[in-house]
C-alpha cells in the first residue's frame, strides 16, 4: 500500500471539499454576501480537484446561466462527469436536459428513464419530475394516479414543487378524490416554504372559501406574497382586490400598479383590466389609445372580456375610428365562445341594426343565450322582446319572468318595466304596492322615468 498516494488523495479531496463548501456559502449567501460569480469560481476550483458535487452544481450554473454565461453543452459535460464520479443527483439534471432538449437532442423517454432511476433511489426532485411526466403525458402515457404517487413521495420529503402539484391534484380531483381541505394542506406546506404558485392557490382558496373559511385578509396576504415574487396571476388578483376593496382599503392607483406589473408579464386578465382603467380613467389619467393597446394585447391571447371592450370601442368610436362591422366581428367571436357580455352586445347589434341588418329573431337568439347565463342586460332585453312581440310571439308572462330576473340583479330598466307590469296588470296580477316598490328601486338608481312615475302616481319626489 502506498500511504503517500492515499494521503495525497485524501488531502486533495479535503481541499476540494473546502472549496465546494465555500462555493455553497456564496451561492446561498450563508455568512457572506450572495455572489453567484464567486460561487461559480469556487465550484470550478473544487470541480478541477474532482469533487462530484461541485461538478454537478457547476453544471447547473452553466445550464441556467447563473453567475456565468449560459452554456448547455458545457453543462452536460459537467453533469456526465459528476455522474461518473458518483453524484447520482446529476441524473436528474441530465434527465431535465433530455426533457427540454437543451444541450442534447430532446428525448422524453430517456428523460423518464433517468428520472425513474433517480426517483427510485429516493431523490425528491426526480420524484417530482417523474410525477410531472405522468401528469402531462411526457414520454409516458398520461396517468394522474401514477403522477400523484410520485408527487406524494416527493411532497412527504418536503419538496415544495411536489407539494404544490399534489395540492392541485386534490383541488381538481386528478388521480385522487377531490378534496379541498387536503389541497389546502399541501398548498400551505409549499406556500410556507415560499412557493409562489401555492401562495397564489392558497389565496384563491381563502377568497372563495374552498377548503377553508372565506377570509379576505388571508386572501390578500397570500396574493401579496406571491405577487412580490413576480407571480403574474397573483399580481392581477391583488390588483383586483385593491380595485374592489376586498381585504384592503379600495385604492385604484394601487390596483393599476399591480395590473401593470402583471400585464407587463403578459397576463391577459391584467392587460384587459389595465385597459379599462385607461379607458375610463380609473386610478390613472384617461388615455384611450393606451387602453386600446392593452385591449389588443389581451384580445390576441383570446381574452373574451378584452374582445368585448375592444368591440365597444369600435362601436362607439372611442379611442379608435368607429367601425361597426369590426365591433360585430369581435362580439361574434367572443359570443360564439359562450361569453355572455358578447352575446348580449351582439344581440343589441341585431336588435338595433348596428353593423348588421336589423333582425329581431337573431337578437332574441343571442339575448336568450346571454340571459340563461345570468346577464342582466340580456334578461331585460329578452323581457322587452316578449313584452313587445319583437322576434318572438308577444307573451306578458314571459316578459315578467325575464324582467324579474334582471330586476333582482339591480338592472334599473328592468325594475322600471316590472313596476309597470304590476301597475298595469300585464303578465301579473295588478298590484300598486309592488309597482311602487320596483319603481322606487329604479328611481333610487337615478332612473328618470321611474322618478316621473313615482311623482305622478304616488306623489313621491326623489
Amino acid at each position: 500500500m502506498n500511504f503517500d498516494d492515499d494521503f495525497d488523495r485524501e488531502a486533495e479531496e479535503e481541499y476540494a471539499r473546502g472549496k465546494y463548501e465555500l462555493a455553497e456559502r456564496y451561492y446561498y449567501g450563508n455568512g457572506v454576501k450572495q455572489d453567484y460569480g464567486q460561487a461559480v469560481k469556487w465550484y470550478a476550483e473544487a470541480a478541477e480537484h474532482g469533487n462530484p458535487d461541485a461538478e454537478n452544481d457547476l453544471g447547473y450554473c452553466y445550464f441556467h446561466g447563473i453567475g456565468v454565461n449560459q452554456n448547455h453543452e458545457e453543462a452536460i459535460k459537467l453533469f456526465e462527469k459528476a455522474l461518473e464520479n458518483g453524484n447520482n443527483a446529476a441524473k436528474v439534471n441530465i434527465g431535465y436536459a433530455y426533457e427540454t432538449g437543451k444541450g442534447v437532442e430532446q428525448n422524453l423517454k430517456e428523460a423518464v428513464r433517468l428520472y425513474r432511476e433517480s426517483a427510485e433511489e429516493g431523490y425528491p426532485n426526480a420524484q417530482n419530475n417523474l410525477g410531472n411526466c405522468y401528469y402531462n403525458g411526457w414520454g409516458v402515457t398520461k396517468d394522474y394516479e401514477e403522477a400523484v404517487k410520485w408527487f406524494q413521495k416527493a411532497a412527504e420529503q418536503g419538496y415544495a414543487d411536489a407539494q404544490d402539484m399534489l395540492g392541485d391534484c386534490y383541488y381538481n380531483g386528478e388521480g385522487v378524490t377531490q378534496d379541498y381541505e387536503k389541497a389546502v394542506k399541501w398548498y400551505t406546506e409549499a406556500a410556507e416554504q415560499g412557493n409562489a404558485s401555492s401562495q397564489d392557490s392558497l389565496g384563491f382558496c381563502y377568497e372563495y372559501g374552498n377548503g377553508v373559511t372565506k377570509d379576505e385578509e388571508e386572501t390578500v396576504k397570500w396574493y401579496r406574497k406571491a405577487a412580490k415574487q413576480g407571480n403574474a396571476v397573483s399580481q392581477y388578483r391583488l390588483g383586483f382586490c385593491y380595485e374592489n376593496g376586498k381585504g384592503v382599503k379600495q385604492d385604484y392607483e394601487k390596483a393599476v400598479k399591480w395590473y401593470r406589473k402583471a400585464a407587463k408579464q403578459g397576463d391577459p386578465d391584467a392587460e384587459n383590466n389595465l385597459g379599462y382603467c385607461y379607458f375610463d380613467g380609473i386610478g390613472v389619467k384617461r388615455n384611450r389609445k393606451k387602453a386600446i393597446k392593452w385591449y389588443r394585447k389581451a384580445a390576441k391571447q383570446g381574452n373574451n372580456a378584452a374582445k368585448v371592450n375592444l368591440g365597444y370601442a369600435y362601436e362607439t368610436g372611442k379611442g379608435v375610428k368607429q367601425n361597426l362591422k369590426e365591433a360585430v366581428r369581435l362580439y361574434r367571436e367572443s359570443a360564439e365562445e359562450g361569453y355572455p357580455n358578447a352575446q348580449s352586445n351582439l344581440g343589441n347589434c341585431y336588435f338595433y341594426g348596428n353593423g348588421v341588418g336589423q333582425n329581431y329573431e337573431k337578437a332574441v337568439k343571442w339575448y336568450r343565450k346571454a340571459a340563461k347565463q345570468g346577464n342582466d342586460s340580456a334578461q331585460y332585453m329578452l323581457g322587452d322582446c316578449y313584452y313587445k312581440g319583437k322576434g318572438v310571439k308577444k307573451d306578458y308572462e314571459k316578459a315578467v319572468k325575464w324582467y324579474r330576473k334582471a330586476a333582482e340583479q339591480g338592472e334599473s330598466d328592468a325594475q322600471y318595466s316590472l313596476g309597470n307590469c304590476y301597475y298595469n296588470g300585464k303578465g301579473v296580477k295588478k298590484d300598486m304596492e309592488k309597482a311602487k316598490k320596483w319603481h322606487l328601486k329604479a328611481a333610487l338608481q337615478g332612473h328618470k322615468e321611474s322618478k316621473k312615475s313615482l311623482k305622478s302616481n304616488y306623489g313621491i319626489t326623489i
